[in-house]
């Protein structure tokens, strides 16, 4: 076993003992949430007891989620709703929320934020002591971008997953980059999200697009994979990346994540990404494509119960 903890990137099933030996050489757990702990509103089979045994064995647990939909204090809600009974509140690293740490603490924003997203970014930024484009939802009739009004006091763009995204958002916050001082954000990258009944809806990577596209700008990603999410658990906790793990579900953010930040990285096949594609991605010539090869892979987080209850 000594092989596979000593990792290389290699795709390696992980089974038992095996498991074992690596949560033993690890202090940190990172998990992603959403195909990793639950889908939807149903905890993945054996999650809660997952956390509560890596918490008795002294591991210290992270939740890093580029889902912006909910504030952090609804976040362990669900936790709690789902069955978790012992997840806090400074556990929880949304994209929203470190969004709200990058304004108030890296930028340092003297000024507006005007947002395409959804409440939970709303929420955090508020928490935050951030200042956001107050707008009272339909536009009056008439209005366009042609003499709607613009907030002079605007110093930053985010950009969020956004249901009510309109051509009117988008028209607003491209006339703001104009300005080169202008601060371009995104909460994450992630394209698209699968729902129930084999459906899917557009991420907000893909209103990203749209605005990068309309403002010939590139938009600085907050969430994974960029190294920001882990630099602020960090900062707050001490992590050392050579103790610690990252388990996702998604290749291209989750394991690309963890390999920006120095990290193990586990795939579990319980969301979006596929063995098969893992496989791809190593037998690939592509370096970038490498870099989302998992060290390690397990079918389900639930394959930690062995290991943790021995």
């Amino acid at each position: 076993m000594a092989g596979a903890v000593g990792g290389g990137r290699g795709c390696v099933m992980l089974h038992g003992a095996q498991i074992r030996d690596l949560l033993d050489a690890k202090h940190n757990v990172l998990f992603d949430c959403d195909g990793v702990i639950w889908n939807g509103e149903t905890a993945v089979t054996g999650a809660p007891e997952v956390v509560s045994l890596l918490k008795q064995r002294g591991k210290r647990v992270f939740f890093v989620t580029n889902n912006c939909t909910r504030p952090r204090e609804n976040y362990v809600q669900k936790f709690s709703r789902l069955g978790f009974t012992d997840v806090a509140e400074e556990e929880i690293f949304s994209s929203a929320y470190c969004s709200a740490a990058y304004l108030r603490d890296v930028a340092r924003l003297q000024g507006k934020v005007y947002v395409i997203g959804c409440s939970g970014v709303m929420k955090e930024l508020q928490d935050a002591g951030v200042s956001v484009v107050e707008e009272n939802g339909e536009e009056e009739p008439g209005t366009s971008i042609y003499n709607c009004p613009l907030d002079p006091d605007v110093k930053a763009v985010l950009v969020g997953y956004d249901e009510n995204f309109t051509f009117m958002k988008l028209a607003k916050a491209c006339c703001y980059l104009r300005n080169s001082e202008c601060l371009f954000l995104a909460t994450d990258p992630d394209p698209w999200h699968p729902l129930r009944g084999g459906r899917f809806t557009p991420g907000s990577g893909s209103l990203t697009a749209a605005l990068e596209t309309a403002s010939t700008r590139k938009a600085t990603v907050i969430g994974k994979p960029s190294r920001f999410m882990f630099e602020c658990i960090a900062s707050q906790f001490d992590l050392d990346p050579d103790h610690s793990l990252m388990v996702g579900d998604r290749l291209e953010t989750d394991i690309l994540f963890g390999s920006n930040c120095g990290l193990s990285t586990m795939l579990t096949l319980t969301g979006v990404s596929t063995l098969e594609e893992a496989q791809k991605y190593k037998d690939s010539e592509s370096p970038e494509q490498k870099d989302c090869v998992p060290d390690y892979v397990v079918e389900s987080i639930a394959d930690f119960l062995q290991a943790l209850e021995e």
